[in-house]
């Protein structure tokens, strides 16, 4: 069985190139969630084996997601997508637990090394 994923971004667009990225590789897309609310939800339902998370959102955005996703469940794994290459957010990311941090845009090799770095 392939690795259980969950895409979060608000960005439809975005969803769908790193799903298709995915799914061609061999894991599993469990759901996704267009804000930082929705996706605090969807990984209570689907416990995934791991969240690929965009920071920038609107009502909850993807730090805050990270830190409550990581009081659910302190071995969540989670790698977060930002178009603001800012070293700031990319610590506070990493400080509220995220394993790993990809800069938008991106290469489909970049997302596969992180995922499988991570996951396998």
């Amino acid at each position: 069985m392939g690795k259980g994923i969950l895409l979060v971004d608000d960005a439809a667009f975005m969803r769908m190139m790193i799903k298709d990225i995915l799914s061609k590789n061999g894991y599993d897309i469990l759901g996704e969630a267009e804000n930082g609310a929705k996706a605090i939800e969807k990984y209570k339902e689907v416990s995934p084996d791991l969240v690929i998370m965009d920071i920038t959102m609107p009502e909850v955005d993807g730090i805050q997601a990270v830190k409550e996703i990581r009081g659910i469940d302190p071995n969540a794994k989670i790698i977060m997508c930002s178009a603001m290459g800012q070293q700031s957010m990319v610590i506070e990311a990493i400080q509220s637990g995220a394993k790993d941090f990809i800069v938008k845009p991106f290469q489909a090799d970049r997302i596969l090394e992180a995922v499988k770095k991570i996951i396998g």
